[in-house]
């Protein structure tokens, strides 16, 4: 299943359930057997695209990036919020410089930041978001992924 970002008013909200269904269809698998490995998004940009492992429970959103050594350059975290507000990360226990995008219910990019490894500095982003794409520091600038930019989001293992 493939997601589109949409400007509509009507949209994010019909976005965020079927990413809802589809994630709370993942977890489902999951406790059965069906996944053998972490759910993932790619995230595309145009003919860009990010392998994510999807953040999605509190416990996986906290956890995150840390005590990673490495990430392959197209690779990546998205985290799922349930709902579209103001947030801060911080790369406490995290040895990688990142790129963080935040995403609105559309997907739209409303901010990115770049983050240096093992602080307690506060990223707050600049807009409310639901979605945030971390990826390793310069992945964003290097593809010219900008403020305004539209994902498009397709879940799979």
């Amino acid at each position: 299943m493939t997601l589109r970002g949409r400007s509509r008013s009507k949209r994010p909200l019909s976005a965020a359930l079927l990413v809802g269904g589809l994630l709370f269809a993942g977890a489902a698998a999951a406790q059965r057997g069906g996944l053998t490995a972490a759910a993932t998004a790619r995230v595309a940009f145009g003919a860009d695209t990010v392998v994510a492992e999807v953040a999605q429970t509190p416990e996986e959103r906290s956890q995150g990036l840390m005590y990673r050594e490495q990430l392959a350059p197209d690779e990546g975290m998205l985290f799922i919020f349930p709902d579209n507000s103001v947030r801060s990360f911080w790369m406490q226990n995290t040895y990688l410089p990142l790129d963080i995008a935040f995403l609105d219910p559309s997907f739209r990019v409303v901010d990115i930041q770049q983050m240096e490894p093992m602080t307690t500095e506060q990223h707050t982003a600049r807009a409310a978001f639901m979605y945030a794409l971390e990826v390793n520091q310069g992945w964003f600038s290097d593809h010219g992924v900008e403020v305004g930019d539209v994902a498009e989001i397709s879940f799979g293992r």
